[in-house]
């Protein structure tokens, strides 16, 4: 399988006690970054100024440039693949790029996102690092907090923030390429118990929507699905 990996970084730098990040939208983007599977780098998307000098956030331009690169790339027989990219990033650039909301709808129907079918499978969300360490691979950049990088990058610290999306495209290429390999996804519990499910295949979100309910009785507030797929409906 061709594969592409997407992700973004959100360009609002947010209150330290920030829960829910859809409430302080618009959010903008600030950087992304691709990687296919027969790539060796990853390409890095942002918005420069007259003079060249970086943007505070990406243009609706480039956005819809971004949608129509990952358009391509799935007209060429890529499959996206992306780390919750279904409730996060597909829904930012559906707003960023301002006209393509139908294009990004689809492209997440379309696309494998690996966060949400094991969220479909557990009832519960699993963190990108976790998995990425479960599995004995590199995972995230360290020392960078994920709340900081938005104000990161209005500060100036371009090259570390392109340096930590860069990373987190590779690090969902390496999750799905291990998976396809192993068959399993593995992590460690924050109580320190192993976990292991079983993953014969990656299934697209739309695929993944058709799984049964997993038991959530033992929660307190599980999540339901529609924190993930209702902005399609809007």
């Amino acid at each position: 399988m061709k594969q592409m990996a997407f992700d973004l970084e959100i360009a609002k730098p947010l209150p330290p006690d920030a829960q829910d990040l859809m409430a302080h939208r618009p959010l903008g983007i600030s950087c992304a970054a691709t990687l296919a599977g027969d790539e060796d780098e990853p390409h890095l998307w942002f918005s420069r100024g007259g003079e060249g000098g970086y943007l505070g956030q990406m243009t609706a331009r480039d956005a819809q440039a971004l949608v129509a690169y990952l358009s391509a790339a799935v007209g060429n027989g890529y499959t996206l693949l992306t780390w919750n990219g279904l409730g996060f990033d597909f829904d930012i650039l559906a707003q960023e790029s301002q006209t393509m909301a139908d294009q990004c709808k689809a492209l997440a129907l379309q696309h494998i996102d690996m966060f949400f079918h094991l969220f479909c499978l557990l009832g519960y969300g699993l963190g990108l690092d976790a998995v990425a360490k479960g599995l004995r691979l590199p995972g995230k950049q360290a020392g960078i907090d994920a709340a900081l990088v938005p104000q990161m990058w209005q500060s100036g610290q371009y090259d570390q923030v392109l340096a930590y999306v860069a990373q987190d495209v590779r690090t969902i290429m390496a999750i799905a390429q291990r998976v396809d390999a192993v068959r399993h996804v593995q992590w460690t519990a924050r109580s320190g118990r192993p976990n292991r499910v079983p993953i014969q295949r990656w299934l697209t979100v739309e695929e993944a929507l058709r799984l049964p309910e997993p038991d959530t009785s033992w929660m307190r507030n599980p999540w339901p699905r529609n924190k993930f797929v209702g902005w399609l409906e809007r």
